[in-house]
């Protein structure tokens, strides 16, 4: 895995470290015990979990096994707050972390206290190999903190008062969008995946070359308003628009709207993160399964881009812009400003592509127990690009692979149509 960091910069990791680890508790702070504490389904993880499990992995990976005389707050808890490291031994099953009830939540807080305090005064001395370690488990708690956010949403949703964790004003809907415009991409032989001159996960490289057939991408996601259009044209029930997998999928689980939508006085009301409110139609949609893109690709007589095309049209553009996370606070998917050219290729929703999640070639996971981050999950998955409005700004990049099961839906997920020409 590409763990440098910019040698100019040799205050960077701290100031990384403590930033990330003050934005996950910001986030869990609106928050009672109770709220941080149940799960809503066995995807989802409860937020207390979050908050220890991130803990874990710095006290595991550069505190105990790269500090000398380091000793585990609490010897009990990596059996509760181990996630899948095989190597690391026996742990509590994911569907019942919600009837973890103890510790509590702060006393989860006081750990993640303890942990901060003893690798801030370690880290002076830690060498390359626990640094890019340290490194590792910021973007590791990165990706935790757009988990939290939406396993929160899938808690709350079920709640019968739709109770809001921000309350935000009821600004009113943006217009629709302009007609999709079709930017051509680059055709031939590229090359995508990680360069390896920053940090990158281990599963974005090595580096190679791909063809690419002509090919067009829309100028931006596809909105709220063009999937009612899809929905009252009886998208969800002609099986002729969906993969066999993907109808048996609609069919066994009643499936009609994405998630959270539901119906409120005649019309689609949404639910989010500040409560539930009518369908915004300028919006991207979002909450929907690799099915459903795949299946209104189909119905717009389009279909989805392979993430080797989608990564060669965004390596130009900025991964810091567009609607991404960057404090507590209001998150939700966002209109596409005026403009030309791509636009929301970072930010507001992940985009789902036409490609499984499957290893480059070259690819070789890293050593040790960390080298189950990403290499194991390399079956039955496909891969997302881009960053949603929970991703936290910096961690996204044109070459990150995000990847899910095609039935999961409970994340920022959205499409972006693609087309041959």
């Amino acid at each position: 895995m590409a763990t440098r960091l910019n040698p100019t910069a040799p205050d960077a990791l701290p100031k990384l470290f403590r930033d990330v680890r003050a934005l996950s508790e910001a986030l869990v702070a609106p928050l009672s015990d109770a709220d941080a504490t149940v799960q809503a389904m066995d995807d989802a993880s409860p937020a207390k979990w979050h908050l220890a499990h991130t803990t874990w992995f710095f006290e595991t990976f550069v505190l105990r096994d790269h500090v000398a005389g380091y000793r585990l707050y609490d010897d009990r808890w990596p059996f509760l707050f181990n996630s899948y490291y095989e190597a690391e031994g026996p742990r509590y099953a994911r569907p019942r972390r919600g009837m973890i009830t103890r510790p509590s939540l702060d006393e989860v807080r006081g750990w993640r206290a303890h942990v901060n305090s003893a690798l801030a005064d370690a880290l002076p001395a830690l060498g390359p190999e626990a640094r890019a370690l340290v490194e590792l488990g910021c973007h590791h708690e990165q990706q935790h903190q757009e988990l939290l956010l939406t396993d929160i949403l899938s808690l709350f949703a079920l709640n019968p008062l739709a109770p809001a964790i921000w309350d935000t004003p009821r600004d009113a809907p943006a217009p629709a969008p302009e007609p999709i415009q079709w930017i051509e991409g680059a055709h031939g032989i590229v090359e995508i995946g990680h360069d390896g001159a920053s940090f990158g996960f281990d599963c974005e490289g090595p580096r190679h070359p791909v063809l690419l057939a002509r090919h067009a991408l829309a100028d931006r996601p596809v909105t709220n308003a063009e999937w009612q259009d899809f929905i009252h044209d009886g998208g969800y029930q002609r099986p002729d628009f969906w993969l066999s997998d993907g109808w048996t999928w609609v069919q066994h689980e009643g499936v009609e709207a994405p998630l959270y939508w539901q119906r409120q006085d005649g019309d689609w009301a949404q639910f989010a993160l500040d409560g539930l409110h009518p369908v915004r139609p300028a919006a991207p949609v979002t909450h929907i399964s690799y099915y459903e893109a795949d299946a209104f690709a189909r119905w717009a007589g389009a279909r989805l881009p392979t993430e080797a095309e989608w990564e060669s049209a965004a390596a130009a553009l900025d991964p810091l812009g567009g609607n991404q996370l960057d404090a507590a606070g209001p998150v939700r998917p966002r209109a596409a400003r005026d403009g030309s050219g791509l636009r929301q290729m970072f930010g507001d929703v992940w985009e789902w592509t036409a490609s499984a999640y499957l290893a480059y070639p070259g690819f070789r996971p890293a050593t040790g127990a960390v080298g189950e981050y990403n290499g194991k999950f390399m079956s039955g998955q496909f891969v997302l690009r881009g960053a949603s409005c929970a991703t936290p700004r910096g961690h996204a990049r044109a070459s990150y692979r995000n990847f899910f099961y095609p039935h999961q839906r409970w994340q920022f997920t959205g499409l972006r149509l693609a087309k041959d020409i």
